[in-house]
C-alpha cells in the first residue's frame, strides 16, 4: 500500500522547528482523544498485571506489550527487518523522534538512554521509567559520570539497552556525529555483550514525525496523535558486532555509524544530506545555506 504524503510539509517543518503550535482541526482533536482513551484503557488493565507479575519475577513483559499497543493505536505499522538480539546487546539506532522509544521498546523490551524531556511526556514518560530508562541532561556535563553509573545498573538489570548515539534527533535524512561519552559503559565491554546497529526508516513522513528545534515534546506528540490514517515504520536490525574487536568507544561508535549510514543511504536511494538546523545541546552547527542547497 502506498504511503500517504504529508501536505505542506516544508512549511509545517519550519513552523514546528520555530516552536509554533500547528493548528489541529476537529477531526484531529477527535483522533487525539480517541487514541489517548485507548491507551488509558490499556493502562488500566496492564498496570495491575505488571505489578502482580513483579511480585514473582523482575522482568515484566507488560511495558513492552503496552508500547507495542501504543505504536499501533497511534497509527504505526511496524515492519521488522533482520533479527534483534534478545539479550546481551547494546542497540545503537539513528534517532528521529520520541516515537522511536515505543517503536523499539515494543520490539525489544529494552531499557533506554533518552533525553530528559521524554520524562515529561504523558504515559510515555511513565512507561519509560518502568523500562529503567536513563534520562540524560545534555547540558549538565558534570552529571555524565552519574548517568554512566545509572546506565551500568540498567545494563546489569536487563542486558538489553538502547542508546541514541547522536545525542538528539534529526529528520530521517541526516546523521549527526555520534557522541561517545555515554559509551564509556563499553570501556571495557561487559563480557559477552554485543553491539547491534539499528536503522529506523519512517519513509516519506520522517520529517513530519521528527521532533526538531524549539517544538515541545507535548506539541510534537499532539500532532502525531492527530495525524489521520496509518504509516509504516521499517526497523532494520543490522549485523551485530563484538565491541571487544574495537579499541575504545570512539572506534565502536565509528563502526556502528558507518553501518547505519550505509543502510540509511541505501534506503533513501541517495547520500545522506547535512542536517539543516543548529543543535546547540550537542554542539552541531548546520552548514551555510549555499552548502545546503548544493547537498
Amino acid at each position: 500500500m502506498a504511503r500517504r504524503p504529508v501536505p505542506d510539509l516544508a512549511d509545517a517543518i519550519a513552523r514546528a522547528h520555530n516552536g509554533d503550535r500547528l493548528p489541529i482541526d476537529f477531526a484531529g482533536w477527535w483522533r487525539i482523544y480517541a487514541r489517548a482513551a485507548m491507551l488509558i484503557a490499556a493502562l488500566v488493565v496492564i498496570v495491575p498485571l505488571h505489578h502482580l507479575f513483579r511480585l514473582v519475577k523482575y522482568g515484566s513483559p507488560f511495558p513492552m506489550w503496552f508500547l507495542r499497543l501504543a505504536t499501533r493505536a497511534i497509527g504505526a505499522r511496524l515492519r521488522v527487518h533482520g533479527v534483534p538480539l534478545k539479550h546481551d546487546v547494546f542497540f545503537m539506532p539513528n534517532h528521529v523522534s520520541w516515537f522511536d522509544i515505543p517503536v523499539l521498546g515494543g520490539i525489544t523490551g529494552s531499557a533506554f538512554v533518552a533525553r530528559a524531556e521524554i520524562a515529561d511526556l504523558p504515559m510515555l514518560g511513565w512507561m519509560a521509567r518502568l523500562n529503567r530508562t536513563v534520562f540524560t541532561q545534555r547540558q549538565a556535563k558534570m552529571n555524565v559520570a552519574e548517568q554512566i553509573n545509572a546506565l551500568r545498573e540498567a545494563v546489569a538489570d536487563t542486558w538489553s539497552v538502547v542508546i541514541f548515539p547522536e545525542g538528539t534527533v534529526t529528520d530521517g535524512h541526516s546523521l549527526l556525529p555520534f557522541k561517545t561519552s555515554m559509551l564509556s559503559v563499553l570501556e571495557p565491554p561487559p563480557p559477552g555483550m554485543l553491539v547491534q546497529p539499528v536503522v529506523l526508516d519512517y519513509g516519506p513522513i520522517a520529517e513530519w514525525i521528527a521532533w526538531l528545534g524549539q517544538e515541545s515534546g507535548i506539541d510534537n506528540a499532539r500532532r502525531i496523535f492527530a495525524r489521520p490514517g496509518t504509516f509504516t515504520v521499517d526497523v532494520h536490525f543490522l549485523d551485530p558486532f563484538d565491541p571487544h574487536d574495537f579499541p575504545g568507544r570512539k572506534k565502536i561508535a565509528a563502526h556502528a555509524r558507518e553501518q547505519i549510514e550505509e543502510r540509511l543511504a541505501g534506503l533513501l536511494g541517495k547520500p545522506l544530506r547535512p542536517f539543516r538546523f543548529d543543535v546547540d545541546v550537542v554542539g552541531y552547527k548546520a552548514p551555510r545555506e549555499d552548502a545546503l542547497d548544493s547537498a
